[in-house]
């Protein structure tokens, strides 16, 4: 016998069989003899025969895969996503192929298509942070590849989406930053055009205005991305001024330690003289010194809920109505870094 992989052939010529014979002995197919399927199945085992995923998947037209699009992956936050869906998706036929935008649109929609010309028979995605039209996700749907969106809204599209209030989460937040006593609240924001940024700066706003607090624009800052090195400039436009803020919330936690470096920088007591709240509740932020106050969301059950609700899209073969959008309730986490 030939090298290689093994084949249905390799088997059929060895049983004097034909291929679609064999083919049907390893289904179980009802009208193959019950010897013969034992003596294909039984060569097969002895021969580590394993079906083509790709040729079964030209057969049956699926691929069994599901694509994966995160804009990044080194953060606990996108990891444990990954994590549920996987544990939702391993124990069934689909395979999971996991993409990264890097928070790049143009990266975004080249996996998409990259994706689309793979077949999968699904996709799962966080919209990158340069994202601003949605008409790949929508090319999908045309072609009957249904999207399920997690974490990052798509406002507009029609599609299974699976979110967090992000809005709750900011206004329990800031709330809590003014019933502690907090008079000058300053705020760490994202890249503008993500639906994440809009609803927690609208919880900070609204949290303050219904307190009848000032709301200052010196005190309201951007950051272009998520890391922490992209805390550092904002952070220091906000200690730096003549009257600094008691207290900042930030977009995530990230962005909330940048902010903590600085103030320590700048020979500011923690949180003595000002407190910092992040988002995300990242392993890391239980080991800060101090430790950080933050908003906890569920991301692992975020990456269960998205695959599972897409996995029945896929048996039920319905792309294109009822779409459902699950929104989970986020809760503060107070701990040594606020008042």
């Amino acid at each position: 016998m030939r090298k290689g992989r093994v084949t249905l052939k390799d088997i059929a010529v060895k049983l004097n069989l034909s291929p679609s014979t064999v083919s049907r002995a390893l289904n179980d197919h009802p009208a193959i003899g019950d010897s013969t399927k034992k003596a294909v199945k039984r060569l097969a085992e002895v021969l580590d025969y394993q079906p083509n995923p790709m040729a079964l998947g030209l057969l049956q037209k699926k691929s069994h895969t599901i694509g994966v699009i995160v804009p990044e992956i080194t953060s606990h936050f996108f990891s444990a996503i990954i994590t549920g869906i996987q544990d939702v998706v391993g124990p069934t036929q689909y395979n999971i192929m996991i993409c990264i935008s890097n928070e790049s649109f143009e990266e975004e929609v080249t996996l998409v298509k990259k994706l689309s010309r793979m077949r999968v028979d699904g996709i799962l995605v966080s919209p990158a942070s340069g994202t601003k039209s949605f008409e790949h996700f929508q090319n999908l749907q045309k072609n009957e590849i249904p999207v399920v969106v997690f974490d990052r809204d798509c406002p507009g599209l029609d599609s299974d989406k699976v979110l967090v209030d992000d809005y709750s989460g900011a206004y329990q937040a800031v709330e809590y930053l003014i019933h502690s006593g907090c008079k000058k609240i300053a705020h760490l924001g994202g890249p503008l055009n993500l639906s994440t940024t809009k609803h927690r700066m609208q919880g900070y706003l609204d949290a303050l205005e219904k307190n009848n607090m000032p709301i200052r624009k010196e005190y309201i800052q951007h950051v272009q991305g998520f890391s922490h090195n992209d805390g550092l400039k904002p952070a220091k436009k906000l200690l730096n001024q003549t009257d600094v803020p008691d207290a900042i919330f930030a977009i995530n936690d990230n962005i909330a330690t940048s902010a903590m470096h600085i103030a320590k920088k700048n020979g500011l007591r923690i949180p003595e003289d000002i407190s910092i709240v992040g988002f995300d509740d990242e392993p890391h932020s239980t080991y800060f010194s101090p430790s950080l106050s933050t908003v906890w969301q569920p991301v692992y059950s975020m990456g269960m809920l998205s695959a599972r609700i897409l996995l029945k899209r896929l048996k039920d073969n319905n792309v294109a109505k009822n779409f459902r959008e699950e929104i989970f309730k986020p809760e503060l986490v107070v701990r040594a870094s606020s008042k």
